[in-house]
């Protein structure tokens, strides 16, 4: 049965000093772009926030002229590895570790390193699974053993709530929807309330919106640090603009307001 969330979304949004919270995210990216502002205010609030990867985003496609002609997919790897440690700090974020590495792997069981499933646009805005995921990619692995993953480095962190996507996975990706089933069965196993963040509204699969609670984030400090960590991803996207008009582009072209305001249910 699911848990109550609803008091630890009063504390993210209202006073979260002293709250461990665990972001959960399918790329390095995701977790500036959908929970940015929460990781910044909770931090900045005196509570923690901690983060969990799932793949390296491997499949990500790379912003023209960012990295040498002729990376090679370790090399972006690496490179994406660098871009998140950087976000994380600039967040706050206190520990990141990726899914399938210790503490993040079930015991008795050898590391897994879990790929990006890869995405192609149904839409403008929205994301289907593509052709030809790999043999180790994250939508190919058992449910049930990532959640176990999941669930082995829970124990002994003292988390108060876990947050990831709703089941719409934010725009679709598969790797995200597959984040928020991993997420699902971790916190009903472990008893603890899982935070999603809404969809964007354009997704069929998204939640209610009229029964989120909304964290809005005005303060220009915390903004600030929030432009930061996405400047942070040179490779796949580019902060534009300036003041009201600043925005994000997308390795594909796509534009997004910055992150401000995070619907959560």
């Amino acid at each position: 049965m699911p848990i109550d969330n609803t008091a630890v979304i009063e504390r993210l949004i209202g006073d979260p000093a002293g709250l461990r919270v665990l972001l959960v995210h399918a790329h390095p990216d995701d977790d500036t772009l959908s929970t940015g502002p929460l990781a910044a205010r909770v931090t900045s609030r005196g509570g923690r926030v901690d983060l969990v990867t799932c793949t390296r985003g491997e499949r990500g496609e790379v912003v023209d002229g960012v990295l040498p002609a002729g990376t090679s997919p370790d090399g972006l790897v690496a490179v994406r590895e660098g871009e998140l440690d950087a976000a994380c700090a600039e967040l706050g974020i206190a520990e990141r570790w990726f899914l399938g590495s210790a503490p993040w792997r079930a015991a008795g069981l050898p590391e897994c390193r879990y790929e990006d499933s890869g995405m192609r646009w149904v839409t403008p805005t929205l994301a289907g699974p593509a052709a030809g995921a790999g043999a180790r990619a994250l939508t190919r692995a058992p449910l049930e053993q990532e959640a176990a993953d999941l669930l082995a480095g829970l124990e002994g962190r003292g988390y108060d709530a876990l947050v990831s996507y709703d089941d719409g996975g934010g725009y679709g990706h598969p790797d995200h929807v597959r984040c928020h089933e991993i997420v699902a069965l971790t916190c009903e196993r472990a008893g603890l309330p899982f935070v999603q963040v809404l969809s964007q509204e354009d997704n069929p699969a998204a939640g209610d919106a009229a029964a989120a609670a909304w964290l809005d984030v005005d303060d220009p400090a915390l903004e600030a640090r929030v432009v930061a960590a996405l400047r942070r991803f040179r490779t796949q996207l580019t902060v534009v603009g300036s003041g009201a008009e600043r925005c994000i582009r997308h390795v594909g072209g796509q534009r997004q307001a910055i992150p401000r305001r995070i619907g959560l249910l």
